[in-house]
């Protein structure tokens, strides 16, 4: 009996420690490999993570400080794009001169246009322009905006778009994504109905601010921008005394800017009518709390 004993400990050593070392099985509701995505902007990598998870790994071309108007990808971005299964695209301007080569960086790499089945609305440009910049501001007649996801209803269809591809690209976590999705859009849900009783009382509907991103937020809010910004370039001298006599006109005592973009024009305008600058950025990355906190701020200033 004492010999059987000698061998037999020996023996459950090896195994415990054979077990110890052996690698454990992955859990079964992560995806080892996962999905790798590209995406313009930070507020886009608010919803893929909301609704890929621990899926997928988000790589964003353009960081916190920069803007998406006249961004130029880094090499080492561009080399990361390698490594992407999609590029959700939104519409930003930098897109248009960088698209061919994002796609060449990777010829595998699917490109998704989350502004696609999106209605489009014209670039807010200033009413009153002079000679130095009428050339200019007709160039810009037909531009569209491309700031769909500063409206709820808008985030609502880009989060559609993303699950649905995310789905395709990934069938294993169907249901995964869409009951992430379907989490989602009970928030924007209610983010909206949020929105709607903040600014239920708010009478003065005008708003001005310099750089006109926040278009679709007030088409579906029932407000209306005034921007400072022509065609992309700070107002002459004449045109920011029209803008003062129309924000005086218009009791209008704040002037919106995005801290991305200069504020000396929109800090003149607030000192000429006794009022204010307020920074608010539309490239926030907690889309959901930026949208909520902008509302906010329109419903106390407005």
């Amino acid at each position: 009996m004492r010999k059987i004993s000698k061998i037999f400990v020996p023996i459950l050593i090896i195994a415990i420690f054979i077990s110890g070392c052996s690698p454990q099985a992955a859990p079964a509701t992560q995806n080892e490999d996962g999905l790798t995505v590209s995406v313009s902007i930070l507020p886009q990598k608010y919803f893929i993570e909301r609704i890929g998870g621990d899926q997928v790994r988000v790589n964003v071309m353009v960081g916190p400080g920069d803007s998406p108007h006249d961004y130029e990808p880094k090499p080492s971005q561009m080399t990361s794009l390698s490594e992407s299964d999609v590029y959700f695209s939104i519409g930003v301007e930098f897109e248009d001169a960088w698209m061919d080569r994002i796609r060449s960086a990777n010829p595998q790499m699917q490109v998704v246009n989350l502004a696609q089945e999106i209605n489009l609305i014209p670039m807010e440009a200033h009413v009153h322009h002079d000679e130095e910049h009428a050339d200019e501001e007709d160039d810009h007649a037909e531009e569209m905006d491309p700031h769909i996801w500063t409206s709820p209803a808008n985030g609502a269809l880009i989060a559609e778009k993303i699950a649905e591809n995310l789905i395709a690209l990934d069938p294993p976590y169907a249901t995964t994504y869409q009951e992430n999705l379907d989490a989602l859009l009970a928030d924007i849900s209610k983010l909206q109905a949020d929105i709607n009783t903040a600014l239920a009382d708010v009478d003065a509907r005008n708003f001005m601010v310099f750089h006109p991103a926040w278009g679709y937020f007030a088409q579906e809010f029932d407000l209306q921008q005034i921007p400072v910004e022509v065609a992309g370039s700070e107002p002459s001298a004449s045109e920011l005394a029209q803008l003062i006599k129309e924000a005086e006109e218009e009791n209008i005592s704040v002037i919106f800017a995005q801290p991305e973009f200069s504020t000396r024009s929109a800090e003149y305008i607030a000192s000429e009518i006794d009022g204010k600058v307020i920074l608010v950025s539309p490239l926030a990355e907690d889309w959901l709390d930026n949208m909520r906190t902008v509302a906010q701020t329109f419903a106390e200033e407005l």
